[in-house]
């Protein structure tokens, strides 16, 4: 059977099919917000494949910046656009044929490269690795001052972006509102 000749695990298999297949529907599907509900479900996969490497943590960041946050920027991006056919270029054949030559020879690496590979690859030497727990004691003990001093790095940037997004008032403005408040 096909599962015993390649070792790898079924539901990695399964979790492979399920990303490549929404993948391939992001690129091929002329309407873009199926593409981007696709990309959702192909993040979820990836996500399920940090699961299966026992890395929960990536796991959860992944959903939540990629599936949540940019994924609800790309809808919203979308909408704003309001794309219709006639809008669209037209797209000559020439670049269909070169990006199916590319994408064959992209597919010949990765196979190429995993015949190479052993299957050591799929083993987790360390079962506890990408567990939160331990990821939170090496922040917190090793990288304790890198960390905070991010933390205020970004502190300083949500000020910044607050204070460069808040409304100016012209001083024009406010001396003509406090003479006709006097009156």
């Amino acid at each position: 059977m096909l599962l015993t000749i390649l070792g790898l695990p079924p539901a990695f298999l399964l979790l492979s099919f399920i990303t490549i297949l929404c993948a391939l529907y992001v690129v091929t599907n002329t309407n873009p917000v199926y593409s981007v509900l696709a990309l959702i479900l192909a993040f979820f996969s990836i996500s399920a494949h940090y699961v299966l490497l026992n890395a929960q943590f990536l796991a959860v960041v992944n959903l939540i910046v990629y599936a949540g946050a940019i994924m609800v920027l790309f809808l919203f991006v979308l909408m704003l656009l309001n794309l219709n056919k006639e809008s669209e270029p037209i797209v000559k054949m020439g670049w269909h044929i070169g990006a199916a030559v590319t994408a064959g020879l992209l597919l010949v690496t990765l196979a190429a490269a995993l015949h190479k590979s052993s299957e050591q690859i799929m083993r987790n030497p360390a079962e506890d690795i990408g567990l939160v727990k331990n990821l939170g004691k090496v922040l917190f003990t090793d990288y304790l001052v890198p960390f905070e001093l991010s933390g205020i790095l970004f502190l300083a940037a949500m000020v910044g972006a607050v204070l460069l997004g808040k409304k100016q008032t012209n001083s024009k403005e406010n001396n003509n509102y406090s003479e006709t408040s006097s009156q």
